[in-house]
Formats: structure tokens, C-alpha cells, sequence
């Protein structure tokens, strides 16, 4: 089970920018994260990600933001970011400066690289797979 983490801004990402749809996928995706941190430094973590929250929160083609706690196991964290396309996750956002700077904030807590993937609503994918 995971908890909410949130900094009064509702998970609420930027919306006037829309991305142009990726290679392969069109339509929104929703981007899952998970890190586990190392043990006693998740108040850190949490500190460094409110920081940066907002590099994230305002890329292009950012729909929603919310990081989640573990609670059976509190160095668990689990992001969940819902973008307009595939595109603006792994190339607007990873592409930029305010990537580099994210991650430069919340990786020294990392107790291994974390697990990304990405995934679309059963419903908003046609019998073809593609939407």
C-alpha cells in the first residue's frame, strides 16, 4: 500500500503545452517510477523532491504529478506523472535542463537506479493497441 505525498498544488502539472504526439504512441501515457531510497534518508528525499517537484510539474506536456510512500516499506517511493504523449515524458522532459537538474537533487538518495515504465488506460486503447 502507498500514501500520497503531495505539496498543496493538488498533483496539478502544467496543461497549456501540448506535446506533439510520439513515434509509435499517440495519445496520453502515464509514467510509473519507483525508487527506493536508502534507509534513513527518505525525510531528505522527500526535502530534495519538493524542491524539485516543480521541474517536473511544469514541462511541457505534463498533465498530473503525484509521488506516492510505501507503507509496508517507507523507503519505497512511487512516482506517477500522466503525460499528453510518450514524447514529452522521454524527450521534452528528459531532454532538458530541468530533467538534469531533478535528478541531480533526488539521485544521491537512490539506493539503486530506479524502474520506469509506461503505461495507457485499457481504455483509451483500440482493439489495433495503439488508440
Amino acid at each position: 500500500m502507498l500514501v500520497g505525498v503531495t505539496d498543496g498544488l493538488a498533483g496539478r502539472c502544467q496543461t497549456d503545452h501540448m506535446s506533439a504526439p510520439g513515434p509509435g504512441v499517440e495519445g496520453p501515457v502515464t509514467e510509473i517510477a519507483r525508487f527506493d531510497v536508502k534507509p534513513g534518508t527518505e525525510s531528505d528525499f522527500l526535502a530534495a523532491y519538493r524542491t524539485v517537484r516543480k521541474e517536473i510539474a511544469t514541462s511541457p506536456g505534463c498533465r498530473s504529478v503525484r509521488m506516492h510512500r510505501g507503507v509496508e516499506s517507507a523507503s519505497t517511493f512511487v512516482l506517477i506523472v500522466e503525460w499528453d504523449t510518450l514524447a514529452a515524458h522521454t524527450e521534452t522532459f528528459r531532454g532538458s535542463e530541468a530533467f538534469t537538474r531533478w535528478r541531480a537533487a533526488i539521485s544521491p538518495y537512490f539506493a539503486a537506479d530506479p524502474s520506469v515504465q509506461h503505461v495507457r488506460g485499457v481504455e483509451d486503447i483500440t482493439e489495433a493497441g495503439t488508440g
